[in-house]
């Protein structure tokens, strides 16, 4: 059940940062990249790794976007 929760955490975070690749939108992702961490836990407290896994590359990607952007843009 918690593996759900982690993989419903990731796929939420990864829609809501769909709006955050616009520029000047990407400090977004200082919100974002925190939540998809919180799912990585959570995914961590189950027995399986997807949602862990999905989670940690969602969390990589935003990072990606905030490094690319400088953080802020």
């Amino acid at each position: 059940m918690l593996n759900l929760l982690s993989i419903l955490v990731g796929v939420v975070t990864l829609v809501l940062m769909i709006p955050a690749v616009i520029p000047f939108l990407g400090a977004l992702n200082w919100i974002l990249v925190p939540l998809a961490l919180v799912g990585a836990l959570i995914g961590m407290a189950s027995s399986k790794n997807g949602g862990r896994n999905f989670c940690l590359i969602v969390a990589g990607l935003g990072a990606l976007r905030l490094f690319i952007g400088g953080g802020l843009i």
